[in-house]
């Protein structure tokens, strides 16, 4: 019977987070202090060959077919997936993550990265048919949605007021670890 509870207990506790989105608050050694969106400060470890990579804004209409990309949806009203943003992968990066799973960014949300087979204008927005490995989807991508592409970046962007979002792992002593980062440019918010 305790055995049970024990399991019942570890069951419920919630999952620990994988990313971290926020403002970075300072840099200190191979520390990464950050003030996360909920107002948490969440020190990282940065690990000595942890990837730093930019976010920019791009148009709607630099997505082709062909494009590897990310996007985060929700549930639209009428059943098609409505995209809350949408990143665009460099030709470097195709295949990351690829596939379609539950995500954290808001309530319902799914982040799926595929390659676009079919894009379409039309009067609500841009309708993307996006294939992965185990199936496809169709996204609404409003006019609205931030759309943003990855560039080179490196350690020294991660200063006090830049956004970021940052991959951490817990390790075994209960501290926080990161290998990969993304850091908005030009004020911008990364929107994943």
């Amino acid at each position: 019977m305790v055995t049970a509870s024990t399991l019942y207990a570890i069951a419920q506790q919630p999952p620990t987070p994988t990313r971290v989105r926020g403002t970075v608050e300072g840099v200190d050694g191979d520390t990464l202090s950050v003030k996360s969106r909920s107002g948490e400060d969440v020190r990282l470890h940065m690990t000595g060959n942890m990837v730093v990579l930019g976010l920019t804004r791009i148009a709607l209409s630099e997505i082709k077919v062909g494009s590897f990309i990310g996007t985060t949806t929700v549930p639209g009203p009428d059943g098609v997936p409505k995209a809350i943003e949408v990143h665009v992968f460099p030709e470097n990066m195709r295949g990351t993550g690829e596939g379609s799973r539950p995500y954290d960014l808001k309530p319902n949300s799914s982040m799926t990265n595929a390659t676009v087979a079919e894009s379409v204008v039309g009067n609500d927005g841009h309708t993307l048919r996006v294939k992965y490995k185990d199936g496809e989807k169709t996204v609404l991508v409003s006019p609205d949605t931030p759309v943003v592409t990855y560039v080179s970046a490196d350690k020294s962007e991660l200063k006090a007021g830049a956004k970021i979002i940052a991959f951490m792992k817990k390790l075994p002593d209960g501290s926080l670890e990161t290998d990969r980062v993304s850091v908005g440019r030009d004020g911008l918010t990364p929107p994943m």
